[in-house]
């Protein structure tokens, strides 16, 4: 008798235990819907953040119609970094670097603005003006110089108020 008892307790236990586990289960799924409703919105929003301010619009130029010009040689003096003291550093620092800026020749501003060796000191005064705001240490950091590099094509695009070049690679730098 007393084993059949124990049974029945032990079924009822067992019952219980099922139906605790299906209302576990049944808020769990409730909470883990709402989470990853939420967790989609977020990336949506961040998405949409991204498309409209750190994305650039991707320029496709096929290969028969860019034309590049190199700017070679460039010696810049770097602006004065901070030690870890907070104190600034007494040594000059300069950056040489070369830039590449590739052209589209069927854009309608080519054909105006397509010699730059005319315009070649305007183009490195660009150049200077936005490399020299930036210690030896952050040029150093690629990602500070892709940066680097998109300042540069917006303020050449901006003096030329034109798009026709619509991209700018450095080729070479040395920071010294």
């Amino acid at each position: 008798m007393k084993k059949n008892i124990i049974s029945v307790v032990i079924l009822a236990l067992l019952i219980v235990n099922i139906a605790i586990s299906a209302l576990t289960l049944a808020s769990v799924m409730g909470t883990n819907k709402k989470t990853a409703a939420l967790v989609t919105d977020i990336a949506a929003a961040i998405k949409l953040d991204l498309g409209e301010d750190a994305i650039e619009e991707a320029v496709s130029v096929p290969m028969e119609d860019v034309v590049t010009y190199d700017v070679v040689d460039m010696l810049i003096p770097l602006k004065k970094g901070v030690n870890a003291e907070g104190v600034a550093e007494e040594k000059d620092h300069y950056v040489q670097m070369s830039l590449t800026l590739s052209m589209n020749s069927k854009d309608k501003d080519y054909k105006a603005y397509g010699d730059l060796t005319t315009r070649e000191s305007l183009i490195k005064g660009e150049i200077h003006d936005v490399v020299a705001g930036y210690t030896i240490d952050e040029v150093k950091d690629r990602e500070i110089m892709h940066s680097i590099e998109k300042q540069i094509l917006e303020r050449i695009q901006t003096l030329f108020d034109s798009k026709f070049i619509y991209k700018v690679t450095v080729t070479g730098s040395l920071p010294q």
